[in-house]
Protein backbone atom coordinates (compact mmCIF):
# COMPACT_ATOMS: atom_id res chain seq x y z
CA UNK A 1 0.00 0.00 0.00
CA UNK A 2 2.52 2.66 1.12
CA UNK A 3 4.68 1.38 -2.63
CA UNK A 4 1.41 2.22 -4.45
CA UNK A 5 0.99 5.52 -2.76
CA UNK A 6 5.06 6.38 -3.23
CA UNK A 7 4.61 5.23 -7.08
CA UNK A 8 1.40 7.49 -6.83
CA UNK A 9 3.22 10.41 -5.74
CA UNK A 10 6.42 9.78 -8.13
CA UNK A 11 3.86 10.34 -10.84
CA UNK A 12 2.22 13.49 -9.86
CA UNK A 13 5.44 15.26 -9.47
CA UNK A 14 6.39 14.36 -13.35
CA UNK A 15 2.61 15.19 -14.34
CA UNK A 16 3.02 18.58 -12.35
CA UNK A 17 4.97 20.67 -14.17
CA UNK A 18 4.00 19.37 -17.70
CA UNK A 19 0.50 19.97 -16.86
CA UNK A 20 1.41 23.44 -15.51
CA UNK A 21 3.62 24.05 -18.71
CA UNK A 22 0.24 22.90 -20.88
CA UNK A 23 -2.06 24.93 -18.94
CA UNK A 24 0.50 28.13 -18.77
CA UNK A 25 1.46 28.78 -22.45
CA UNK A 26 -1.65 26.76 -24.14
CA UNK A 27 -4.63 26.82 -22.29
CA UNK A 28 -3.85 30.59 -20.92
CA UNK A 29 -3.12 32.14 -23.99
CA UNK A 30 -6.41 30.92 -25.69
CA UNK A 31 -8.58 32.59 -22.85
CA UNK A 32 -6.75 35.61 -22.95
CA UNK A 33 -6.90 35.94 -26.40
CA UNK A 34 -10.95 34.95 -26.80
CA UNK A 35 -11.30 37.49 -23.70
CA UNK A 36 -9.37 40.40 -25.46
CA UNK A 37 -11.82 39.81 -28.74
CA UNK A 38 -14.54 41.24 -26.67
CA UNK A 39 -12.63 44.48 -26.46
CA UNK A 40 -11.77 47.85 -28.73
CA UNK A 41 -8.59 48.39 -27.79
CA UNK A 42 -5.01 49.19 -29.03
CA UNK A 43 -1.16 48.65 -28.26
CA UNK A 44 -0.38 52.11 -27.49
CA UNK A 45 -3.67 53.08 -24.92
CA UNK A 46 -4.63 51.27 -21.73
CA UNK A 47 -8.21 51.78 -22.18
CA UNK A 48 -10.34 49.17 -23.51
CA UNK A 49 -14.14 49.20 -24.47
CA UNK A 50 -16.42 46.03 -24.22
CA UNK A 51 -17.76 45.91 -27.84
CA UNK A 52 -19.19 42.29 -27.26
CA UNK A 53 -19.10 40.13 -30.31
CA UNK A 54 -19.31 43.32 -32.46
CA UNK A 55 -15.77 42.28 -33.78
CA UNK A 56 -17.37 38.89 -34.74
CA UNK A 57 -20.22 40.31 -36.88
CA UNK A 58 -17.87 42.96 -38.39
CA UNK A 59 -15.93 39.73 -39.72
CA UNK A 60 -18.25 37.60 -41.04
CA UNK A 61 -19.07 40.90 -42.76
CA UNK A 62 -15.64 41.22 -44.32
CA UNK A 63 -15.45 39.94 -48.08
CA UNK A 64 -11.46 40.02 -47.23
CA UNK A 65 -12.17 37.12 -44.37
CA UNK A 66 -13.72 35.23 -47.11
CA UNK A 67 -10.99 35.44 -49.88
CA UNK A 68 -8.64 34.42 -46.72
CA UNK A 69 -10.51 31.51 -45.91
CA UNK A 70 -11.07 30.31 -49.49
CA UNK A 71 -6.48 30.60 -49.76
CA UNK A 72 -6.52 28.77 -46.65
CA UNK A 73 -8.42 26.05 -47.16
CA UNK A 74 -6.93 25.74 -51.03
CA UNK A 75 -3.72 25.16 -49.03
CA UNK A 76 -5.50 22.80 -46.77
CA UNK A 77 -6.51 20.86 -49.97
CA UNK A 78 -3.09 21.28 -52.07
CA UNK A 79 -0.90 19.81 -48.76
CA UNK A 80 -3.32 16.71 -48.39
CA UNK A 81 -2.75 16.29 -51.96
CA UNK A 82 0.66 17.03 -52.14
CA UNK A 83 2.20 16.44 -48.98
CA UNK A 84 0.37 14.06 -48.12
CA UNK A 85 -0.99 11.81 -50.89
CA UNK A 86 2.11 12.23 -52.84
CA UNK A 87 4.75 12.24 -49.94
CA UNK A 88 3.38 9.03 -49.12
CA UNK A 89 3.73 7.74 -52.55
CA UNK A 90 7.19 9.05 -52.76
CA UNK A 91 8.14 7.06 -49.79
CA UNK A 92 6.83 4.02 -50.21
CA UNK A 93 8.72 4.11 -54.02
CA UNK A 94 11.78 5.16 -52.01
CA UNK A 95 11.35 1.80 -49.46
CA UNK A 96 10.61 -0.31 -52.66
CA UNK A 97 13.89 -2.86 -52.78
CA UNK A 98 15.38 -1.63 -56.00
CA UNK A 99 15.29 1.87 -54.97
CA UNK A 100 16.43 1.45 -51.54
CA UNK A 101 19.76 1.87 -51.86
CA UNK A 102 19.47 5.14 -53.31
CA UNK A 103 17.58 6.12 -50.31
CA UNK A 104 19.78 8.11 -48.56
CA UNK A 105 20.89 10.27 -51.58
CA UNK A 106 16.61 10.77 -52.49
CA UNK A 107 15.93 11.38 -48.34
CA UNK A 108 18.57 14.43 -48.55
CA UNK A 109 17.08 15.42 -51.45
CA UNK A 110 13.67 15.94 -50.64
CA UNK A 111 14.54 16.99 -47.09
CA UNK A 112 16.23 19.92 -47.90
CA UNK A 113 14.24 22.19 -48.74
CA UNK A 114 12.08 21.93 -45.50
CA UNK A 115 15.28 23.00 -43.19
CA UNK A 116 15.66 26.26 -45.65
CA UNK A 117 14.56 29.23 -44.11
CA UNK A 118 11.10 30.54 -45.04
CA UNK A 119 12.87 34.19 -45.60
CA UNK A 120 15.23 32.97 -48.02
CA UNK A 121 12.74 30.40 -50.07
CA UNK A 122 10.38 33.43 -50.48
CA UNK A 123 13.59 35.35 -51.79
CA UNK A 124 14.97 32.51 -54.54
CA UNK A 125 11.59 31.81 -55.10
CA UNK A 126 10.32 35.46 -55.74
CA UNK A 127 13.37 35.40 -58.57
CA UNK A 128 12.59 32.76 -59.88
CA UNK A 129 8.79 33.99 -60.51
CA UNK A 130 10.07 37.13 -61.88
CA UNK A 131 8.21 37.97 -64.93
CA UNK A 132 11.82 38.99 -67.27
CA UNK A 133 14.10 37.34 -65.95
CA UNK A 134 12.88 34.22 -63.47
CA UNK A 135 13.74 30.77 -64.71
CA UNK A 136 9.83 29.58 -64.54
CA UNK A 137 9.21 32.12 -67.62
CA UNK A 138 12.63 31.22 -69.27
CA UNK A 139 11.68 27.59 -69.35
CA UNK A 140 8.25 28.00 -70.51
CA UNK A 141 9.74 29.94 -73.45
CA UNK A 142 12.23 27.56 -73.99
CA UNK A 143 9.74 24.54 -74.71
CA UNK A 144 7.79 27.12 -77.34
CA UNK A 145 5.45 27.67 -74.10
CA UNK A 146 5.15 31.28 -74.35
CA UNK A 147 1.27 31.43 -73.51
CA UNK A 148 1.79 30.20 -70.65
CA UNK A 149 4.22 32.94 -69.25
CA UNK A 150 3.04 35.39 -67.07
CA UNK A 151 3.47 37.87 -64.27
CA UNK A 152 3.07 34.78 -61.18
CA UNK A 153 3.26 36.92 -58.29
CA UNK A 154 1.81 40.15 -60.21
CA UNK A 155 -1.82 38.53 -61.52
CA UNK A 156 -4.12 38.48 -58.98
CA UNK A 157 -5.53 35.18 -60.73
CA UNK A 158 -2.63 33.01 -60.56
CA UNK A 159 -0.59 34.53 -57.38
CA UNK A 160 -2.28 32.31 -54.60
CA UNK A 161 -1.44 29.10 -56.64
CA UNK A 162 2.64 29.58 -57.21
CA UNK A 163 2.34 30.76 -53.56
CA UNK A 164 0.87 27.59 -52.67
CA UNK A 165 3.34 25.82 -55.38
CA UNK A 166 6.05 27.06 -53.36
CA UNK A 167 4.64 25.46 -50.31
CA UNK A 168 4.37 22.23 -51.19
CA UNK A 169 8.29 21.95 -52.95
CA UNK A 170 8.99 22.90 -49.14
CA UNK A 171 7.65 21.00 -47.36
CA UNK A 172 6.20 17.86 -49.61
CA UNK A 173 10.01 16.22 -48.34
CA UNK A 174 8.96 16.39 -44.30
CA UNK A 175 6.06 14.73 -44.88
CA UNK A 176 8.67 11.55 -46.47
CA UNK A 177 10.58 11.39 -43.68
CA UNK A 178 7.82 10.87 -41.80
CA UNK A 179 6.36 7.72 -43.71
CA UNK A 180 9.47 6.35 -44.37
CA UNK A 181 9.82 5.75 -40.62
CA UNK A 182 7.27 4.23 -40.23
CA UNK A 183 7.26 2.22 -43.07
CA UNK A 184 10.46 1.02 -42.00
CA UNK A 185 8.98 0.19 -38.60
CA UNK A 186 6.31 -2.56 -40.49
CA UNK A 187 7.80 -6.11 -40.07
CA UNK A 188 8.90 -7.79 -42.77
CA UNK A 189 6.48 -10.96 -42.64
CA UNK A 190 3.74 -8.95 -43.75
CA UNK A 191 5.27 -8.50 -46.82
CA UNK A 192 6.70 -12.05 -47.57
CA UNK A 193 3.00 -12.67 -46.88
CA UNK A 194 1.39 -10.97 -49.37
CA UNK A 195 4.32 -11.75 -51.92
CA UNK A 196 3.37 -15.55 -51.41
CA UNK A 197 -0.19 -14.70 -51.84
CA UNK A 198 0.35 -13.03 -55.40
CA UNK A 199 -0.46 -9.68 -54.62
CA UNK A 200 1.27 -6.76 -56.78
CA UNK A 201 3.02 -3.92 -55.41
CA UNK A 202 0.01 -2.10 -55.40
CA UNK A 203 -2.37 -4.32 -53.60
CA UNK A 204 0.27 -4.48 -51.36
CA UNK A 205 1.07 -0.56 -50.78
CA UNK A 206 -2.81 -0.58 -50.29
CA UNK A 207 -3.32 -3.22 -48.03
CA UNK A 208 -0.53 -3.65 -46.33
CA UNK A 209 1.82 -0.68 -46.11
CA UNK A 210 -1.51 1.95 -45.66
CA UNK A 211 -2.83 -0.10 -43.30
CA UNK A 212 0.13 -0.32 -40.96
CA UNK A 213 0.87 3.02 -40.88
CA UNK A 214 -2.15 4.76 -40.50
CA UNK A 215 -1.61 6.81 -37.49
CA UNK A 216 1.18 8.17 -39.19
CA UNK A 217 -0.89 9.92 -42.23
CA UNK A 218 -3.40 10.77 -39.82
CA UNK A 219 -0.99 12.61 -37.69
CA UNK A 220 0.75 14.01 -40.91
CA UNK A 221 -2.73 14.79 -42.36
CA UNK A 222 -3.67 17.09 -39.20
CA UNK A 223 0.05 18.64 -39.23
CA UNK A 224 -0.63 19.65 -42.60
CA UNK A 225 -4.07 21.14 -42.42
CA UNK A 226 -3.47 22.78 -39.55
CA UNK A 227 -0.24 24.25 -40.72
CA UNK A 228 -2.29 25.33 -43.75
CA UNK A 229 -4.64 27.46 -41.38
CA UNK A 230 -1.80 28.63 -39.47
CA UNK A 231 0.43 29.56 -42.79
CA UNK A 232 1.51 33.07 -42.91
CA UNK A 233 5.14 33.75 -43.75
CA UNK A 234 5.39 32.50 -47.02
CA UNK A 235 2.76 34.66 -47.95
CA UNK A 236 4.00 37.40 -46.28
CA UNK A 237 7.35 37.25 -47.84
CA UNK A 238 6.48 37.17 -51.35
CA UNK A 239 3.26 38.96 -52.04
CA UNK A 240 2.89 40.25 -48.29
CA UNK A 241 -1.36 39.46 -49.56
CA UNK A 242 -1.71 40.78 -52.31
CA UNK A 243 -2.09 42.04 -55.29
CA UNK A 244 -5.15 43.44 -54.53
CA UNK A 245 -5.28 41.42 -51.50
CA UNK A 246 -5.95 37.79 -53.64
CA UNK A 247 -3.47 36.22 -51.58
CA UNK A 248 -4.73 37.15 -47.88
CA UNK A 249 -4.55 34.35 -45.72
CA UNK A 250 -5.76 34.51 -42.18
CA UNK A 251 -2.24 34.70 -41.05
CA UNK A 252 -1.39 37.98 -42.60
CA UNK A 253 -5.05 39.29 -42.30
CA UNK A 254 -4.35 38.77 -38.54
CA UNK A 255 -0.91 40.87 -38.61
CA UNK A 256 -2.27 43.24 -41.18
CA UNK A 257 -5.15 44.58 -38.69
CA UNK A 258 -2.84 44.01 -35.71
CA UNK A 259 0.28 45.46 -36.54
CA UNK A 260 -0.23 47.86 -39.37
CA UNK A 261 -4.04 49.06 -38.48
CA UNK A 262 -3.48 48.73 -34.32
CA UNK A 263 -6.83 46.69 -34.02
CA UNK A 264 -5.81 44.37 -31.58
CA UNK A 265 -9.47 43.45 -30.58
CA UNK A 266 -10.18 42.90 -34.60
CA UNK A 267 -6.86 40.69 -33.99
CA UNK A 268 -7.82 38.71 -31.24
CA UNK A 269 -11.09 38.01 -33.18
CA UNK A 270 -9.74 36.57 -36.32
CA UNK A 271 -6.65 34.55 -33.58
CA UNK A 272 -9.75 33.23 -31.80
CA UNK A 273 -11.51 31.88 -35.64
CA UNK A 274 -8.30 30.39 -36.48
CA UNK A 275 -8.28 28.46 -33.43
CA UNK A 276 -12.40 27.51 -33.81
CA UNK A 277 -11.46 25.68 -37.35
CA UNK A 278 -8.05 24.13 -36.58
CA UNK A 279 -9.69 22.23 -34.11
CA UNK A 280 -12.82 21.01 -34.77
CA UNK A 281 -10.93 20.29 -38.39
CA UNK A 282 -8.36 18.21 -35.85
CA UNK A 283 -11.28 16.65 -34.09
CA UNK A 284 -13.25 15.64 -37.55
CA UNK A 285 -10.18 14.00 -38.53
CA UNK A 286 -9.62 12.22 -36.00
CA UNK A 287 -13.01 10.84 -35.93
CA UNK A 288 -12.82 9.84 -39.65
CA UNK A 289 -9.18 8.30 -38.50
CA UNK A 290 -10.45 6.57 -36.06
CA UNK A 291 -7.53 6.94 -34.04
CA UNK A 292 -6.36 4.67 -31.64
CA UNK A 293 -8.79 2.51 -32.34
CA UNK A 294 -8.51 -0.84 -34.65
CA UNK A 295 -10.69 -0.81 -38.13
Amino acid sequence: MIKTFQNRRTAVLYIVPALLFILLFVFLPIILNLYNSLFRWNSFDAERTFVGLEYYGRLFKDPVFFTALKNNSLYAIASLVFQVGAGLIIAAILEDKLIRKFQPFFRTVFFLPSVISIAVVGLVWQLLYNPEVGLVNGVLKAIGQEEWARSWLGDSDVAIYAVVAVSQWQYTGYMVMLFLIAMQKIPNEYYEAAMIDGASKIKTFFHVTVPQIKEMILVGSVITVIGAFKVFDEVYVMTSGGPGRSTEVLGTMLYRSAFRNDEMGYASTIGTIVFVITLTLSLIQMKLGKSGQEV
